[in-house]
């Protein structure tokens, strides 16, 4: 049971403010938050896009690989300039050719 006395009325009220974090500080933390989360689908998003493939410098070697892999039996590839580091992947959708 709570005490009704003014002093202890006052500690526990400066127990709830020592505690509490403003408005201001919970805004500043989720803007943290969410920038971190940002950061690290732009990173997931990169690598998957760019980083992780082969890179070609032009779109003729772009295409000389697809050429060779047609010569082993794969087909349906297509080349794309891509956007994070201005080479040229290839993909095997055809949406996304550059071509």
């Amino acid at each position: 049971m709570a005490s009704h006395k003014r002093s202890a009325l006052k500690r526990q009220r400066e127990a709830f403010e020592a505690g509490f974090v403003s408005m201001d500080g919970i805004f500043a933390q989720e803007e943290r938050r969410r920038e971190t989360l940002d950061r690290e689908r732009e990173e997931a998003r990169r690598n998957k896009a760019c980083e992780s493939k082969n890179r070609y410098a032009t779109r003729d070697e772009a295409q000389s690989a697809i050429a060779a892999c047609a010569a082993y039996g794969t087909t349906g590839l297509y080349s794309y300039r891509c956007s994070y580091c201005n080479g040229w992947h290839l993909t095997s959708h055809p949406r996304d050719k550059g071509d």
